[in-house]
């Protein structure tokens, strides 16, 4: 759902709706649990709350649970969520739990400023001592739309290949219409200097903006909303047209990571 705290404020500055105290019944008692599971480990670790859910806009029964850790194995966190979403699989459709480390957010590359800007955000603190350290607001930019969807490029290989060695086309179609209208969001973000990262949003806006686009972007919403799956013959054709022509436009106006 929607974030309808997601914009710029008064000062230029990313503004989001995300807050701990956003976190609803019956949600808060799935996180509470999860968060539990988490931190009851031989390793210290930071969890954030992100998605909707952090936002009071998550749906019962058909939300995810978004949870990010910092310090957590990929063992644990795999453990705690797939335990969750099977027993709290009436309130929510999964209990996602990322996996970051320290590293992640030291340097200066796009990708660990778009992993700041993420954190401070798009991100509520649960538990934890906060590694990371991030108090600053980040402005609403072109950086940081770089941040976020930079290696849409890197993804887009990444994508061909998978179709050639016969990935399953509807789930691997609904991975690829995610990223490419978040990345079709910072495009939004940059051309009318405002910010969003909501997808139906930016597909409207850009479809709007680019006329002979807007068919395969109403398909992408469609792949990226579940509302339909992607057959094996128009995955081919939206990596081999559409969607390298979004890239393109956002290498030029955006930029990729190095």
């Amino acid at each position: 759902m929607r974030d309808p705290h997601e914009g710029v404020s008064s000062a230029g500055m990313i503004r989001t709706g995300v807050s701990r105290s956003r976190v609803r019944p019956p949600f808060a008692a799935v996180v509470d649990e999860a968060v539990a599971g988490l931190t009851n480990r031989d390793v210290t670790i930071d969890v954030y709350i992100y998605g909707s859910v952090a936002t009071g806009t998550a749906v019962t029964g058909v939300s995810d649970v978004d949870l990010l850790t910092i310090g957590a194995t990929p063992v644990d966190a795999a453990e705690v969520a797939q335990l969750m979403s099977r027993v709290h699989a009436q309130v929510c459709r999964s209990v996602d739990v990322a996996v970051a480390q320290h590293d992640d957010y030291v340097g200066d590359t796009d990708e660990v400023y778009g992993n700041r800007v993420f954190v401070r955000h798009y991100c509520a603190h649960l538990a934890g001592p906060r590694f990371i350290d991030i108090s600053d607001e980040f402005p609403a930019d072109r950086r940081a739309a770089r941040g976020f969807n930079g290696d849409i490029g890197r993804h887009l290989q990444e994508w061909r290949t998978a179709f050639t060695a016969g990935t399953e086309p509807a789930q691997l179609g609904r991975t690829v219409a995610r990223k490419t209208l978040l990345a079709v969001a910072g495009l939004v973000s940059v051309h009318d200097r405002m910010w969003t990262t909501d997808r139906d949003t930016a597909a409207l806006r850009w479809a709007q903006l680019h006329t002979d686009l807007a068919d395969d972007l109403a398909t992408l919403q469609t792949w990226s909303d579940g509302t339909a799956t992607a057959a094996r013959a128009d995955l081919d054709a939206m990596l081999g047209g559409t969607i390298p022509v979004l890239v393109a436009s956002f290498e030029s106006d955006i930029g990729l990571w190095a």
